[in-house]
């Protein structure tokens, strides 16, 4: 039996208030949810933590989760995916979740792990900016929103997108 985390107890979720497993992870969970209120201007409401995305992948399905997707004037405008670790290896998966969410091309895509983040054009797939304070604000997140068209995502990209999802993001994990 592999032991994936250390569950220290229990802490408050920033943004739900539910009680969740404190673990070393979910207490960067909780940093970068206090960044996007605290520093970043975003409202609790605005915020959906702990989106639990179904993913189906050929004959295989799943679940995963979407720590944050930032929803402003009814779109989902940014998602931001957290994972320990290197920051290069979490691009490509989140930027394919960022395809999955909502039918359409969310915009804004942030992978972190808690001490570092990327920013990345969810169109483009290039990296934006770098570092936690580079996590566009509430503001910034208006203006690129103006200059995006949220492209449709064609059934073909999603079953592909999804593909990409489950390898990199279900395939050789453990569950908890």
């Amino acid at each position: 039996m592999s032991k994936c985390c250390l569950i220290l107890g229990e802490i408050e979720d920033y943004i739900t208030g539910k009680i969740v497993k404190d673990t070393h992870d979910e207490r960067y969970i909780q940093k970068l949810a206090r960044i996007l209120v605290d520093n970043k201007g975003y409202q609790k409401n605005e915020i959906k933590a702990g989106h639990q995305l179904f993913v189906n992948a050929g004959d295989k399905t799943a679940f995963i989760n979407v720590d944050f997707m930032i929803t402003l004037s009814g779109r989902i405008c940014m998602i931001i995916k957290y994972g320990p670790g290197s920051l290069v290896t979490r691009r490509r998966p989140a930027l394919s979740v960022s395809r999955l969410v909502a039918g359409y091309q969310v915009p804004v895509v942030v992978v972190s792990n808690g001490e570092d983040a990327e920013v990345v054009n969810g169109s483009t797939g290039d990296v934006v900016s770098q570092g936690i304070d580079s996590i566009p604000s509430k503001p910034e997140i208006l203006e690129i929103v103006e200059h995006s068209d949220f492209t449709s995502i064609s059934e073909k990209q999603a079953m592909m997108e999804a593909r990409i999802v489950y390898a990199f993001e279900i395939d050789g994990s453990c569950s908890i």
